[in-house]
């Protein structure tokens, strides 16, 4: 049974026991709501939760653990001398998993039977062109190895859907009779209920801090195999970033680093005084209608996607900035400081547009907080509205401010698109922004990208930028919320 259909199935059992659940608790108190210890509803929630919540959570586990173990067994099955000199067990995998499906397509299209496919020999057939007929297209020819590994990932994977449906329907059955066998009208199903939709809360709860484990450790040990193979000093205090596929790669994270700082100080630069008078005018001086209109126009800017942004600095920018400080007849100044429409300063200046809102829209919610009393105060004692707004207005409203900034910086931190086609792709040291640069995050890119052998350092490289930034971007997080609860004054 699909695991779609399984779910529907569960979902219907969850209904029914609701209904039955509840029918059962008012029959043992003869019909009498009173005589019961809960509500009717109750009893009947207890049986659907009975039935679907234990299901669902063996059907999950289950859907995440077989693949895993599966591909586990049928690796094991490739003898290395089948692998390829250029490529990896995970490549073959691939071949593996996408000829499987192949098969299971030929079967559902009639070309062949579920016996013809666990029959078929390379040797004998021409396993390319038979899937071919139904639309699936294979990269290279089907060696006998990779076609007995197919048809055994096939295999398995039919017999642990099969096991997976029978325990996950036994299950849900076992929950239902269970739930439903102890539904009488003495029954504290409310207290059972709330106990379980607690559980669930706490659950829901647990998932991010549980995904930021698992995002840690995973970077964490892959990061720790980089250092095993290349020296943990040469990362942290090196002076180049050149990698070689070859060899002598020298892997020096501190190039990167400046760039990725050096950007993103351009961009606080742009949004930072942008934002805030912004979220000054919008607080202070704009009306209500202005500030109805203008606000949702302003935060608009948050939900283009960075790859538009991109573009505009690629197509837009960077040629304006070129035309001013270009050579030759199109430069306005008559001089090459700029020879390419990729610079810190492109990237800089588009990712500053694409954080205002977030500067203007956190800074705005923290001036509206400050209390009007203090506004009334000030201005009754004589001071202009100006003068109210920068001596009593914005001290107050300063931390929220400040965390703001470096909620702002985090992001700027962590953007990848822009930089990627508005920075360029060199890593040095440089104070020059109209020169081109690059940052962490397009470095993880380019050596996560195309054929690599996955156990080089070169590829590995990436998962120790990736936990070293998100040491960073983590940092700044915990100064803004320190910040922010640290000086935050309380009002009445």
């Amino acid at each position: 049974m699909p695991t779609l259909w399984l779910v529907f199935t569960l979902i219907a059992l969850a209904a029914l026991g609701f209904v039955l659940g509840r029918q059962r608790a008012l029959a043992s108190a003869g019909g009498d709501v009173k005589l019961l210890h809960s509500l009717p509803a109750y009893y009947g929630h207890n049986v659907a939760l009975s039935a679907i919540v234990p299901a669902l959570a063996v059907l999950a586990i289950w859907s995440l653990a077989q693949p895993m173990m599966i591909e586990s067994r049928v690796a094991a099955m490739i003898p290395a001398e089948s692998i390829a000199e250029n490529t990896t067990v995970s490549l073959v995998m691939s071949d593996v998993r996408r000829l499987a499906e192949g098969l299971d397509q030929a079967v559902e299209a009639g070309v062949l039977d579920a016996a013809g496919a666990n029959a078929l020999e390379a040797q004998t057939i021409d396993v390319r062109a038979l899937l071919g007929q139904v639309g699936v297209a294979l990269g290279s020819e089907v060696s006998p190895e990779v076609l007995a590994a197919a048809q055994r990932y096939r295999s398995l994977t039919a017999t642990g859907s099969m096991l997976k449906t029978i325990v996950v329907l036994l299950l849900s059955l076992g929950g239902f009779a269970w739930a439903y066998g102890h539904t009488h009208k003495d029954f504290r199903a409310r207290n059972v209920v709330e106990q379980g939709i607690m559980a669930l809360l706490i659950l829901a709860a647990s998932l991010a801090i549980l995904t930021t484990v698992g995002i840690v450790f995973s970077m964490l040990f892959e990061s720790l195999n980089f250092f095993g193979l290349h020296s943990w000093s040469d990362f942290f205090f090196g002076s180049t970033w050149a990698p070689n596929f070859r060899g002598d790669s020298e892997l020096s994270i501190l190039p990167l680093l400046w760039g990725t700082l050096y950007i993103s100080l351009i961009a606080l630069l742009v949004a930072v005084p942008v934002g805030l008078f912004a979220a000054i005018y919008l607080s202070e001086y704009a009306s209500g209608t202005v500030r109805s209109f203008a606000k949702p126009l302003l935060e608009i800017l948050a939900g283009i996607p960075t790859i538009v942004y991109g573009l505009f600095a690629l197509l837009t920018v960077g040629p304006m900035l070129v035309r001013i400080f270009g050579q030759g007849e199109d430069g306005l100044l008559g001089v090459e400081w700029m020879s390419g429409a990729t610079s810190v300063l492109t990237a800089g200046l588009v990712m500053g547009i694409m954080l205002i809102p977030f500067v203007s829209s956190l800074s705005d919610d923290i001036i509206n907080a400050v209390p009007q009393s203090m506004r009334d105060g000030s201005l009754g004692l004589g001071a202009t509205k100006s003068e109210t707004i920068r001596q009593v207005v914005l001290p107050a409203a300063l931390p929220g401010i400040v965390g703001a900034i470096l909620l702002a910086a985090s992001r700027a931190i962590g953007e990848t698109m822009i930089v990627v086609m508005g920075a360029g792709a060199i890593a040095k040291f440089s104070l020059n922004p109209l020169e081109s640069m690059t940052t962490i995050t397009t470095r993880i890119v380019s050596q996560l990208t195309g054929d690599t052998d996955f156990a080089s350092p070169e590829t590995l490289v990436a998962f120790a930028l990736g936990l070293t930034l998100f040491v960073l971007t983590l940092g700044l997080n915990v100064l803004a919320l320190y910040i922010v609860r640290k000086y935050r004054e309380q009002y009445d």
